[in-house]
């Protein structure tokens, strides 16, 4: 297994897992950034179980390696919708937005040149 694949999938396992917890139990950073972007405060804890639904997806990947990649892809996708909702509101703090994408894409990335060569 790649350094590489092993490392990207691991740190964004683990910060989309954060994040998800974040969500799901209801910490204030999430409720501010869902205000920030007028995402009703109720969709907080289902978009978290989304993130965690992704961080244990590449996890699982590891195993199972069609299910890292397809985890990935939503992630992406994930953080595509995010972007329009910023856009949408005209909230162009992409800082943290630009580290997750970045992150699920390199996941996405390192499935699909890994899995490839497999």
């Amino acid at each position: 297994m790649s350094a590489i694949y092993l490392t990207v999938t691991l740190l964004a396992s683990a910060l989309n897992g954060s994040a998800a917890i974040a969500n799901v139990i209801g910490h204030e950073y999430p409720k501010t950034e869902a205000d920030r972007n007028r995402v009703p405060r109720s969709w907080v804890r289902p978009l978290g179980m989304i993130l965690g639904a992704g961080a244990l997806g590449l996890l699982a990947g590891l195993v199972v390696p069609v299910v890292g990649t397809l985890a990935a892809a939503g992630l992406v996708l994930y953080f595509l919708g995010a972007l329009v909702a910023h856009v949408r509101a005209g909230n162009f703090r992409l800082g943290a937005w630009a580290l997750f994408f970045g992150l699920a894409l390199a996941a996405l990335t390192v499935n699909l040149a890994y899995h490839r060569d497999a």
